[in-house]
């Protein structure tokens, strides 16, 4: 199985004028987020808008991506619902057209309990040979996977690690100190990137990483290293960004941004909403705070 990256972005999906998904832009994207740091991309999370995204578009969104990137470069399909038998017919979809590995989401609305959850990952996961990375983000689920459940879904084989998002430091730590060798976990939240690192934790699932990615790879090498001044120094000097991305719901300010910073991927589907005049601000400012690593001239 491929091993996935320490700088993993969730991508945006780039939407027509008329409101399509605009295919050649997702690909444009892909290939600027490697040109500036990122090791991997996630297609179809949260901030690719998946709720309104159809079976069909996620579908040809991770054909495009996986082609526009090629092999070296791995492409983590969001299949995962809260139907069980959903998640896992899109899971072996996915793997079909060849994506690098599957982010399950803890399912939401329905708030099954531990045992709930941990059946349906493992479901998810015996139904493809694949790497599935667990996502726990309470704040959009209502349901927490503990620590206790993810340390003993890290026994299987295919299940790699957690996106965490839960801003639970003790529980974050439990399951970096608990789980299975080779089990990993990445940040669900860019600013508690640098904190995740000095528990043990491996890398992120950036947002900020469309605009800044080469930043947070030279941040989290940094950390790796021992250098704790210099992960600090980049971690403070990003942090206003980090803040600012998230001022309204996410992709809300991100899409702004990059349409700011002249590589717009349009607008958003209902029910989001354009940006409103007070966060456009938060988000100008930050944006003058910062030096770019995205090659915006890819936007042409």
């Amino acid at each position: 199985m491929k091993t996935f990256g320490r700088l993993l972005t969730a991508m945006v999906t780039p939407f027509a004028e008329d409101g399509a998904v605009d295919y050649a832009r997702a690909r444009q994207m892909a290939e600027a987020l490697v040109a500036s740091g990122t090791t991997g991309i996630v297609v179809a999370g949260t901030t690719g808008e998946s709720p309104t995204l159809t079976h069909e578009e996620k579908l040809r969104l991770f054909r495009e991506v996986k082609d526009a990137v090629g092999p070296s470069v791995v492409v983590i399909a969001g299949t995962g619902t809260n139907n069980t038998a959903e998640s896992v017919s899109f899971s072996r979809e996915a793997a079909q057209v060849g994506v690098d590995g599957i982010l399950a989401t803890v399912p939401w609305y329905n708030r099954p309990p531990q045992q709930g959850l941990e059946a349906h990952f493992r479901a998810i996961a015996d139904s493809v040979d694949i790497p599935v990375l667990l996502y726990n983000i309470p704040s959009r689920t209502a349901v927490n996977l503990t620590a206790e459940t993810a340390v003993r879904l890290s026994d299987v084989e295919n299940i790699v690690g957690v996106k965490e998002a839960s801003s639970n430091f003790e529980q974050i730590g439990t399951i970096i100190r608990e789980a299975r060798p080779g089990f990993l976990v990445w940040s669900g939240n860019d600013a508690e990137t640098l904190p995740i690192l000095a528990l043990g934790g491996y890398g992120v699932v950036s947002v900020a990483s469309h605009l800044v990615g080469r930043q947070i790879a030279t941040l989290i090498e940094a950390a790796m290293d021992g250098s704790l001044d210099e992960a600090t120094r980049i971690h403070n000097r990003l942090a206003q960004l980090f803040a600012a991305l998230f001022v309204t719901t996410s992709p809300i300010p991100l899409k702004y941004a990059l349409s700011a910073v002249g590589f717009s991927c349009g607008g958003l589907r209902l029910p989001l909403v354009d940006i409103d005049a007070k966060s456009a601000a938060v988000v100008d400012e930050a944006l003058r705070s910062v030096q770019l690593d995205l090659p915006t001239h890819a936007a042409a």
